[in-house]
């Protein structure tokens, strides 16, 4: 079995990976703060760091995976206040659809989803430790971390102190010891959550919830933490400063991982350049797999360019593999094939997806020429990158947006029948378009995927 090698953030190097404890590893990943639908970007860490638990999972024998729910933070009041809807409707509601969305995407539920709002006690715990222990205060309702009593402060995202000052979005107030010293709870006022607390209702900062999340679940010491690269300060950053002062003595995460972000075009994608697109969107153009294979076409920490032409490319594979699965019928029985070596080496090589897959290429080439042994090394393959999960014949159906195209063909259908033929000839094409091919006949319209090479006018 090739040995699991990991680029852990805090040691700026690549680490052979040693569990605590080999016969049980635990991670924990920031998840998503739910006030509104999830963006492509907002996938991307949910898909690697499946990939990633999917690995362990075939390497340990128990792997513990929390990922957890953020619903309690200023973006979610502020949302509801711009809606006048209730802040509980909204989170509810938005919780489902990114349950939906990554269903769609093949991401396995998370072991353990805890929500921020499940936590408090634990959160209050925490912060009274460190205001014992010296590394926070109380002041004007608020209580404080006290950035200079940890001098470790800036060691994960590598920053001075005056960096990291001047890198930050720094609130100034006049209860603050110092202008980088961050929040640990506020104060609510009555149209705001809150929660009893020593220093008066409040509610939690972002950074204090994760930290007793993972403690709550995972211990004071644990194996991985991953996330977004742009989550490492000051979330993961304030997120080491409180564990470390809260448990001294204790490692909390002892290997990080952060994916690369995604960019549109070239540019970096954000709402304030109007460039994202929900996941909702994307999947209504493309089938989730498709928008799967692509987030994984690149290594995790490098950024990756999420595009049109990448996406069909994508499908353009998807539909190669599961030719080379059509090919050779799976065979009978419940025992599934090894994922072969290079795959698995490929993964374990920190999770270098593009090199796996171009192992999934090299099995489809000799499954296309009837290796019954390499479709079945496919197949095993595409489950640990959570691919290949369809029947063939389902996928060359379009399953997944089936009932789109049969929308598309009744609104041509009704075009054709009011003699408005330009409408339902940009239909056909827009279809035609998407790797779908009309053909009408006595009984109707019929439609099918197209061949490799087929033209999109057919």
């Amino acid at each position: 079995m090739p040995e699991l090698v990991l680029h852990n953030s805090l040691t700026r190097r690549r680490e052979r990976f040693v569990p605590l404890d080999p016969e049980h590893v635990r991670m924990y990943v920031c998840g998503p703060t739910v006030y509104d639908v999830p963006h492509i970007g907002n996938a991307r860490p949910a898909v690697v760091f499946d990939v990633l638990a999917r690995l362990l999972r075939s390497l340990y024998p128990r792997v513990t995976y929390v990922r957890n729910i953020t619903d309690v933070d200023d973006k979610i009041n502020a949302r509801a206040a711009e809606r006048g809807e209730p802040i509980g409707a909204i989170t509810a509601r938005t919780i489902v659809d990114y349950h939906a969305d990554m269903a769609q995407l093949n991401v396995l539920p998370p072991d353990i989803e805890p929500r921020a709002t499940a936590h408090i006690i634990e959160m209050l715990t925490l912060i009274e430790r460190l205001i014992a222990n010296g590394h926070a205060y109380a002041a004007d309702r608020h209580v404080l971390f006290a950035v200079s009593s940890f001098p470790q402060y800036g060691r994960l995202s590598g920053r001075s102190p005056d960096e990291l000052l001047a890198g930050a979005r720094v609130e100034v107030a006049p209860y603050k010891r110092d202008p980088g010293d961050f929040v640990l709870w506020k104060p609510s006022p009555p149209d705001l959550p809150g929660w009893d607390s020593p220093w008066g209702r409040g509610r939690p900062g972002w950074h204090i919830e994760c930290s007793a999340m993972a403690w709550r679940y995972l211990g004071e010491t644990f194996d991985i933490h991953g996330g977004g690269s742009d989550l490492i300060f000051p979330h993961h950053e304030n997120e080491c400063a409180q564990s470390f002062c809260a448990f001294p003595g204790a490692q909390f995460a002892r290997v990080w991982l952060h994916n690369g972000m995604l960019r549109v075009g070239g540019e970096k994608m954000s709402k304030s350049l109007g460039n994202f697109s929900t996941v909702r969107d994307v999947l209504a153009e493309a089938p989730g797999e498709a928008v799967r294979l692509l987030l994984l076409r690149g290594h995790y920490r490098a950024e990756l360019d999420f595009t049109a032409a990448g996406l069909a490319e994508s499908r353009r594979e998807l539909d190669r593999f599961y030719r080379a699965l059509d090919r050779v019928p799976a065979a009978a029985g419940p025992m599934p094939a090894p994922v072969p070596v290079p795959v698995m080496a490929a993964l374990c090589d920190d999770l270098n997806t593009p090199l796996a897959l171009a192992g999934l290429h090299a099995l489809a080439d000799a499954a296309l020429a009837g290796d019954a042994q390499a479709a079945a090394g496919l197949r095993s393959a595409g489950a640990l990158l959570g691919l290949l999960q369809a029947d063939p014949a389902a996928w060359f159906r379009g399953a997944g947006d089936a009932g789109a195209i049969k929308a598309a063909i009744a609104e041509r259908q009704a075009a054709r029948r009011e003699r408005d033929f330009a409408r339902a000839d940009a239909i056909r094409a827009t279809l035609a378009g998407q790797g779908v091919v009309l053909e009408d006949g006595p009984a109707g319209t019929t439609w099918r995927r197209a061949s490799t090479g087929e033209g999109a006018g057919q």
